[in-house]
């Protein structure tokens, strides 16, 4: 049964998008079947992994709303080695409807319920923001990966953040856990940035992970070819630390844990 992650921050620009497909991307070089669900009505997840937002007939809209099974809308990113779940701006509409819906945060969860055998990974890029599509997305979830900008709002925003995956917990999500906190666009010159990372590993230990990821032009470039940062320039400092944060998820598996117990 494949391990559901929501990749989730509700301060936009801290990297949620690049590390879902990257992540991916990264996974898939490991042999692991890896889902990413774009749930985002931006579509940035989608367009992306190469797939043109504007263009697909079935998304998570159709998906979330019941027009549609997962299996009828998941396509493959450009390069083949990972699967994608796209979204449009019509993934708003499906927002507004859920408001008026009896188990609206169970959507996504019992939707995903018939492929989720079928992938390692299912990772979820959320909105910038705590609504009904985040809180469809944690309610799904097994866990939440939170990326983080080492600046000076990063811990004001993830306390609230924490909130929101503490109340889904208590109420519809009993599963739901912290998977893990991952510092992005990190600049090691930069004062603050070394500041607020400290203070991560304080209060959050080893819930924070050893990878970071720092500010790479190469990085910032990729989506706009549609291709994931291995494909883009696998030898570039996003390609390796990306290689890293799947190594270390890897790691975490039970598999793998037993093993190195012994």
């Amino acid at each position: 049964m494949g391990e559901i992650i929501a990749v989730t921050n509700q301060k936009g620009g801290v990297g949620k998008t690049t590390t879902c497909v990257n992540l991916a991307a990264a996974l898939a070089t490991m042999n692991r079947r890896v889902l990413v669900v774009d749930f985002d009505p931006q579509g940035n997840a989608t367009t992306g992994c190469g797939i043109d937002k504007e263009g697909i007939e079935l998304s998570s809209c159709e998906v979330i709303l019941g027009e549609a099974t997962a299996l009828d809308a998941i396509q493959s990113a450009q390069d083949g080695a990972f699967s994608v779940l796209p979204a449009n701006s019509d993934l708003t509409v499906a927002e507004v409807r859920l408001l008026q819906e009896l188990g609206r945060e169970q959507k996504l969860r019992n939707a995903l319920e018939p492929v989720r055998a079928l992938y390692d990974y299912v990772l979820i890029d959320c909105p910038p923001t705590i609504n009904m599509l985040t809180l469809n997305a944690l309610t799904a979830a097994d866990g939440a990966l939170i990326p983080i900008q080492c600046e000076y709002y990063a811990l004001e925003g993830l306390s609230s953040l924490l909130e929101t995956v503490k109340q889904v917990r208590n109420t519809v999500n009993h599963a739901l856990r912290i998977k893990g906190l991952l510092r992005t666009m990190f600049d090691p010159r930069n004062n603050l940035a070394r500041e607020v990372s400290e203070q991560l590993l304080k209060h959050f230990g080893d819930k924070v992970y050893s990878t970071v990821i720092p500010r790479n032009v190469r990085l910032a470039e990729a989506p706009s070819f549609g291709l994931s940062i291995l494909l883009h320039d696998r030898e570039s400092t996003g390609a390796k630390a990306y290689t890293a944060l799947a190594e270390e998820i890897c790691a975490q598996e039970p598999g793998a844990r037993e093993a190195g117990a012994a």
